[in-house]
């Protein structure tokens, strides 16, 4: 036999014909470079495939994460013995190898299977972790470093994994994985709690948390950054205090550690926090955990799980599940799920010889599918979250309140370019639609105004959107303590083999899908290889550098801002969005038409969102752009637009439109906390200001009723806008009196006027363009001092 060549039971294949091979094809079969199939042929996949191995509901970031373990697990990829353990199962023994090849459609690919299967099990050297050049054991000249990795793409491809589909009744991340503090953390109170309790559970989940952590921001590092937190300290004896136990935090991390704490003195801190209380502060001590975008992340997480070849749908609702009966046991066995397609209300069944339950907050709604006598184990616990402007915070600093007046902890994050403050913890009703409450938004606002200076006033009005999210904290059915409450994910299998993942938290959702899938697989005996989602890119992440933004802006002609903020969301993707970029008409930029001026959100991305599944101007106002989380009116000034694009794409009628409009708008007002200005000012219509304040405000409310009619019209304000050369259009004009106008009569009576100056005065309503307006005019009026006729010609 020659040097350089290599055997196989139906031909000769030359080592440099595997180099070529791999260089052509590499390319081509990598699933993160494969565009996801449309949400149509998802739906015919689901409906025609007469069996899967794994069926998930939800569409969370477990259940997501659920789905893209199980289609990951390639058989072939690992040690000597997996590769062994394959050829014998899946027929590539040199008695049957076209059984598996016979696949391939092309001899191309059939040359390379071909050639780097051979290659791969004879290679003398073949190590999982490193992947060194592997050397053929008739050949010196060794295959390309990456062979391994071509060859999961094209098992990949060919769905030798297993085979999986997930189901989501609404969209993808639209509960609970959507409504999160935004944090990649481990838990510092957890991490107390584990140290003052002794209590080894917490301490694991926080060092399971911690090693997540460290993935997430490797695999996506577009939509993750670490995030300094400042805990600062008011009595002296709580600095060493704090100063161990976020040392600990930081050893207990051990190589994932992301930056070393360290201390703050009263003036370094208001440095870098200066609108912190200053009174009896000590000093601070900063320490860093992660930040992401979670429902990108989550959509990111679905996607990946689509390119590698699962049948993803959004918009499908289990109504119930299927059975079959064992012919081994006798018993009945889960074996599918009747799926209603929300849409459309087609229904039909999905068969699967394992079915996962990652519903969060819903868990037991689908486990009392499967018995209805089972044991309710998810205890629902709302978290209030609300957004305030960027100067509420620094733009790279969060901060830290370890004890609230009620013994809680409250988070004040820089986010969007936005604060979020959060979280509140208390029981709650399971539904779908969860809804902020006042008493939550004004205890996080009152926590706040412990913290911050009394320069900063706090107010009700600047709570620029707000939510609520339901965790599914779990009791462990099969735990002898039915009471004990856990912050810890459990599996559970019910006796028709329904796998259900529950509790948990947002950092660890790899892990625990990792061990939901081992389950599934050890339970219903699937064929399987181990987990390969650690350190598995997810979409947008793998060529994405922290510069990508300047080829947008040098190749498209993109605004900095906007290239920045495309970057960050869609990661290496940003380009498809970009070449959809309508021109904008103008010198520069070149493309980009903004949605709303004060956000970089652009048309193209509602375009390019229907590719990722968005079905809904709700899924697009929320979720593929994140406006309602930090502005729920610009997200419903922007409504029209994005309805009249998604029409457009969609082939939506005028009453679909109408249909979207109002859903979207009600989604704002329950959900977000959307309240516009002048039901700002009817929730406390009563006038609360001094006689003194009151005559100034009259001054000012006449001189632009200038007749003493008693009220302000449009017409008013344009006169007093040209006596000081200021234009503006008159929709605009309209947009700003409709505001105030709280009897809808077209003007502005003084008694609205004085309403609204004394809600800006108690800070229930902030950015009234009308008072603003009119102080600004006022404001011109008076500096324009008459010249003296004896100088109005130069003269001496």
């Amino acid at each position: 036999m020659n040097t350089g060549e290599t055997v196989h039971s139906i031909g000769i294949v030359h080592a440099d014909q595997v180099n070529l091979a791999y260089v052509e094809a590499a390319e081509c079969f990598e699933p993160v470079n494969r565009e996801p199939p449309s949400r149509e042929a998802q739906l015919l996949t689901l409906r025609n495939t007469s069996e899967f191995d794994i069926l998930v509901i939800g569409g969370g970031a477990t259940g997501s994460g659920c789905a893209l373990d199980a289609v990951t697990r390639v058989l072939l990829l690992g040690s000597p013995s997996c590769c062994s353990d394959l050829r014998y199962s899946q027929g590539l023994s040199k008695k049957q190898p076209l059984s598996f090849l016979g696949r391939f459609k092309h001899f191309p690919l059939l040359k390379l299977m071909l050639a780097i299967d051979t290659c791969l099990i004879h290679a003398n050297c073949y190590d999982d972790h490193d992947h060194p050049s592997i050397h053929s054991a008739y050949s010196e000249e060794p295959l390309p470093r990456d062979s391994w990795k071509l060859r999961t793409w094209l098992l990949l491809f060919l769905n030798i994994g297993l085979k999986t589909a997930l189901v989501e009744r609404d969209d993808f991340s639209s509960g609970t994985s959507s409504r999160s503090t935004k944090l990649i953390h481990g838990g510092v109170r957890y991490l107390q709690k584990a140290i003052m309790k002794l209590d080894i559970e917490q301490y694991r989940m926080v060092k399971e948390a911690l090693h997540e952590r460290a993935n997430l921001l490797e695999i996506a590092p577009h939509l993750s950054a670490p995030l300094p937190i400042m805990l600062p300290v008011y009595k002296w004896w709580q600095l060493p205090y704090y100063w161990v136990g976020i040392k600990l935090y930081d050893l207990v991390a051990g190589s994932n550690c992301l930056k070393s704490s360290y201390v703050l003195s009263k003036s370094r801190a208001l440095e870098h926090f200066p609108m912190l209380q200053k009174d009896r502060l000590v000093g601070a001590i900063v320490y860093y955990d992660g930040q992401h975008n979670d429902a990108r992340m989550n959509l990111a997480i679905a996607l990946t799980a689509a390119r590698y070849g699962a049948a993803t749908a959004n918009y499908m609702e289990v109504v119930s599940l299927l059975k079959k009966t064992d012919p081994e046991t006798g018993r009945e066995r889960v074996s599918g799920a009747r799926c209603k397609d929300v849409l459309t209300g087609q229904e039909f069944d999905v068969r699967a010889k394992c079915v996962i339950n990652a519903t969060g907050p819903f868990t037991d709604a689908v486990r009392k599918m499967d018995d209805k006598s089972a044991t309710a184990i998810c205890q629902p616990s709302a978290g209030v979250h609300i957004v305030m402007p960027g100067y509420y915070s620094p733009e790279s600093m969060g901060l830290l309140d370890p004890a609230t007046s009620d013994g809680r902890v409250i988070f004040f994050l820089p986010w969007q370019k936005m604060t979020i403050a959060g979280t509140t913890d208390s029981p709650t009703d399971i539904t779908h639609h969860p809804i902020p409450s006042e008493e939550d938004i004004n205890f996080i606002l009152n926590e706040v105004r412990n913290y911050l200076s009394c320069d900063v006033e706090v107010r009700r009005g600047d709570v620029l959107a707000a939510w609520s999210g339901i965790r599914p904290l779990v009791t462990d059915p099969k735990s002898a303590d039915t009471q004990s409450i856990s912050r810890n994910h459990v599996v559970d299998i019910s006796e028709s083999g329904l796998i259900t993942i529950a509790g948990g938290k947002w950092t660890t959702y790899r892990s625990m899908a990792e061990d939901t899938v081992n389950a599934a697989i050890k339970v219903h005996d699937l064929k399987a290889g181990p987990s390969r989602t650690v350190g598995l890119f997810l979409q947008g992440g793998k060529d994405w550098s922290p510069t990508l933004y300047i080829r947008l802006v040098q190749d498209y002609g993109l605004e900095s801002e906007v290239a920045q903020h495309l970057a960050a969301t869609y990661g290496d993707k940003a380009f498809e969005v970009a070449k959809m970029a309508s021109v904008t008409g103008k010198r520069w930029p070149i493309v980009g038409v903004r949605l709303v001026s004060e956000f970089p959100y652009i048309e193209a991305e509602v375009k390019y969102g229907i590719k990722e599944y968005a079905c809904t101007a709700v899924d697009m106002i929320s979720r593929r752009t994140r406006l309602a989380f930090l502005n729920v009116q610009a997200a419903e000034e922007a409504l029209p637009r994005i309805v009249e694009l998604m029409g457009r794409e969609l082939n939506w009628d005028e009453k679909k439109k109408e249909k979207e409009l109002e859903t979207a708008r009600r989604f704002l007002y329950y959900e977000m906390g959307y309240k516009s200005r002048s039901e700002q000012l009817t929730d406390r219509s009563e006038i609360s200001l001094l006689p003194s304040d009151i005559d100034r405000y009259k001054k000012r409310f006449h001189k632009f009723d200038a007749d003493q009619k008693g009220f302000i019209t449009i017409v008013d304000v344009q006169r007093v806008l040209e006596s000081i050369n200021v234009q503006m259009d008159e929709n605009t004009l309209h947009e700003i009196l409709n505001e105030v106008d709280l009897n809808k009569n077209g003007q502005v009576e003084l008694n609205e006027f004085l309403q609204l100056m004394s809600a800006i005065q108690k800070g229930r309503v902030s950015g009234s363009r009308l008072a603003i307006l009119m102080k600004t005019a006022e404001e011109n009026l008076d500096r324009r001092v008459p010249i003296p006729v004896d100088r109005s010609c130069g003269g001496l």
